[in-house]
C-alpha cells in the first residue's frame, strides 16, 4: 500500500481571493451574462437554437412541445434550471421583445401586458426562418470552432456562423461582474445595407453610415427624441436613447377628445402605462385633471390605448 506524503503550501488569503474571484467573474462574463459579438447570442440562447436545429425543428417542420426542447437543452448542453431555459426560449419567440423573432412559438407565449407564457407542457416551438440564417452551413464543421459539452460526451458550437449581425438586429442586454451591456435593436434591411456599404467602402465614416442605418428600431415602435445623444452612443459606445410613444387626437361624442396611443416605448408594458395614467389621475397631477377614463381597446389588429 503506497503512502503519499501530504504537503501544506502557504497561500496568501488575499491572493487566493483575488484569483478565485477573477476566475468566477470571467466565467460569468463569458459563459452566461454577456452576448458574443459574433452571433449576438448568450450561451443559453445559442444552445437552444443549436438543439432545435440538431433535433430537426427547422422553420419548415412541425412544432414540438417546448418541454421536449427544454429537456434536450438541459440534458445535452446546459445543465441549469428548466425554468430559466424555458424563459430564455420564450423571449426569443416574443415579437414585442425581439425585433425579429428567432423562435416560432405556438400557444401562449406571453403578452405585451406583462403576462407570462403558459407552462412548457402546453406550448410548442420550432425555429423561425431568420434563425436558419444564423445556423446555415453549421454542418460544415470547419467554418466555426467547436467545444466539448459539460460532460465531454457531445460537441457544441462555440459560436453560430450567422449570416447577419444579430447583435445589431436584435440587440442584447446583460449584467455581469464589473461589466454590463445594453445594445438596442435595429432594422434588418438597414443593417444589411450598412454591411454592404462597409464591404464596398471599408473606410466609410460614421456620418455616412448613419445615413443608411438611421438609428435603433424597437419592436414596440415609438419615436426617438434626442438625436444628438444617439449619435454620441454610436461614436463612443456610451449614450442615452430617449423614446416617446406614438399618439394622435381623435374627436369623440359630447364634444370630448380622445388621446389614442398606438405605439409605446420599449420595453414598457401596456398594462404599466394604463396603471400609471390611472395613478396620475387619482393623485390629481397637473395636466391630468381632464382625464375622464383610460381604456385598453387593443386587439389583434394592433395597440389602442384610449
Amino acid at each position: 500500500m503506497t503512502q503519499f506524503a501530504k504537503e501544506t503550501l502557504p497561500i496568501s488569503l488575499e491572493e487566493e481571493m483575488r484569483r478565485s474571484y477573477l476566475d468566477y467573474a470571467m466565467s460569468v462574463i463569458v459563459g452566461r451574462a454577456l452576448p458574443d459579438a459574433r452571433d449576438g447570442l448568450k450561451p443559453v440562447h445559442r444552445r437552444i437554437l443549436y438543439t432545435m436545429h440538431d433535433s430537426g425543428l427547422r422553420s419548415t417542420s412541425r412544432h414540438r412541445k417546448s418541454a421536449t426542447v427544454v429537456g434536450d437543452v438541459m440534458g445535452k448542453y446546459h445543465p441549469h434550471g428548466d425554468q430559466s431555459v424555458y424563459d430564455a426560449m420564450v423571449r426569443l419567440g416574443q415579437d414585442f421583445n425581439m425585433r425579429n423573432v428567432l423562435v416560432d412559438g405556438q400557444g401562449n407565449f406571453g403578452s405585451i401586458d406583462g403576462d407570462s407564457a403558459a407552462a412548457m407542457r402546453y406550448t410548442e416551438a420550432r425555429l423561425a426562418p431568420l434563425s436558419m440564417e444564423l445556423l446555415r452551413d453549421i454542418d460544415k464543421k470547419s467554418i466555426i470552432d467547436w467545444k466539448r459539452n459539460f460532460d465531454d460526451t457531445l460537441q457544441e458550437p462555440d459560436v453560430l456562423p450567422g449570416r447577419f449581425p444579430n447583435i445589431l438586429v436584435n440587440g442584447s442586454d446583460g449584467i455581469a461582474i464589473g461589466l454590463a451591456t445594453q445594445i438596442p435593436s435595429h432594422n434588418l434591411t438597414e443593417v444589411l445595407d450598412g454591411c454592404i456599404a462597409m464591404i464596398e467602402r471599408p473606410n466609410i465614416k460614421l456620418e455616412e453610415l448613419i445615413e443608411i442605418i438611421k438609428g435603433p428600431d424597437f419592436p414596440t415602435g415609438g419615436f426617438l427624441v434626442s438625436n444628438e445623444e444617439m449619435i454620441s452612443a454610436y461614436e463612443t459606445g456610451k449614450g442615452r436613447i430617449l423614446l416617446r410613444g406614438k399618439m394622435e387626437i381623435e374627436n369623440a361624442d359630447g364634444g370630448r377628445q380622445n388621446i389614442i396611443i398606438s405605439e409605446i416605448p420599449y420595453p414598457t408594458t401596456k398594462a404599466t402605462i394604463v396603471k400609471r395614467i390611472y395613478d396620475l389621475k387619482g393623485n390629481k397631477k397637473h395636466g391630468f385633471d381632464d382625464v375622464v377614463d383610460v381604456d385598453d381597446e387593443s386587439d389583434r389588429k394592433g395597440m389602442r390605448i384610449v
